[in-house]
């Protein structure tokens, strides 16, 4: 049996243990042992586990990179883009960090039982960052995201390039498209819930929409959009196997322009948290693909601790 893919881990290291108890079943242990055995350890930082694992597998592997064919591609160039809020967006998202932090912190005490609610207060937080209005219709907080982005637009269109524009956020997507209605800018638009997929990929390649929104999920997977040079990524995410999935859709065979991405990160927000997190945890495929590291565990209470605390 062979298995083929270009995640082999993506949120944990048994993203590896599911693809090998496929391709070669029986040279992991079960879950619960390849867990105590490895995945634990590993996640302590224990070298021994670490190797120990790196030894079992790699005579099963083969890995190419993009660095490894010569795929003539033009440069990726990738910014971070540091947006200060406004002053009523900043009021608005501190007034109810306080209120989630303390929230938060309470509930880690039984981290297991209180996930769900954890993460929708994180959520929370983030959807803040993007706009207000996601968390409270009434808010007539501007948001500062939107203004930068829309800065940034007309002049882009003008010279004709074609951007992409992503969130995970639907809700925030469906903002945006309004801006854009309000500018007179025409846009495709694509999420999990988009039925003719064909159509909206149609109107943004045929160059009738020279922007195209698309939520990070939906777009991560099954298109070609070689047409586009630019990508906006409106909220950072703490899995980057699933950002750079999405940004390749416009890095890959056919492209012949340079590509420019910028990453839009809210300045004193959880943002910079994700941000700090993800290079912490970012060593994508870390030890047991490539190096001496790893990037193998979900977020545990310490990872939602540093989030919030100040």
């Amino acid at each position: 049996t062979v298995a083929i893919t270009g995640t082999p881990m993506e949120n944990s290291l048994m993203d590896l243990w599911s693809i090998m108890s496929i391709a070669a079943p029986g040279l992991l242990p079960g879950p619960e042992r390849f867990t105590a055995v490895y995945r634990r350890p590993i996640d302590r930082g224990s070298a021994a586990a670490l190797t120990a694992l790196r030894a079992r597998v790699h005579p099963f592997m083969l890995r190419r990179t993009k660095a490894d064919v010569d795929l003539q591609l033009p440069p990726k160039l990738e910014h971070v883009l540091a947006v200060g809020l406004n002053p009523e967006h900043r009021a608005a998202y501190d007034r109810r960090l306080q209120r989630e932090r303390a929230k938060i912190l309470g509930l880690l005490r039984d981290f297991d039982r209180n996930r769900f609610t954890i993460f929708q207060s994180l959520t929370t937080l983030r959807m803040l960052a993007l706009d207000p209005a996601l968390v409270d219709p009434e808010s007539t907080a501007a948001s500062s995201k939107l203004d930068v982005l829309f800065e940034q637009l007309p002049q882009l269109l003008q010279e004709g390039h074609r951007p992409l524009v992503f969130s995970q956020f639907t809700s925030f997507l469906k903002i945006v498209a309004r801006r854009l209605d309000e500018a007179g800018i025409a846009y495709a638009y694509l999420d999990g819930s988009t039925r003719d997929r064909a159509a909206a990929l149609d109107t943004f390649r045929s160059g009738k929409a020279p922007v195209f929104l698309v939520s990070l999920k939906a777009g991560g997977f099954g298109i070609n959009l070689t047409e586009a040079d630019y990508c906006f990524l409106l909220d950072p995410w703490w899995n980057p196997a699933a950002e750079n999935q999405a940004v390749d859709r416009t890095h890959r065979i056919g492209q012949t322009q340079k590509v420019m991405v910028y990453r839009m990160v809210a300045q004193g927000t959880i943002e910079e948290k994700v941000m700090e997190l993800k290079t912490r945890k970012a060593d994508l495929f870390s030890a047991v693909l490539d190096d001496d590291r790893v990037f193998s565990a979900s977020l545990d209470a310490q990872d939602i601790r540093s989030l919030v605390e100040p």
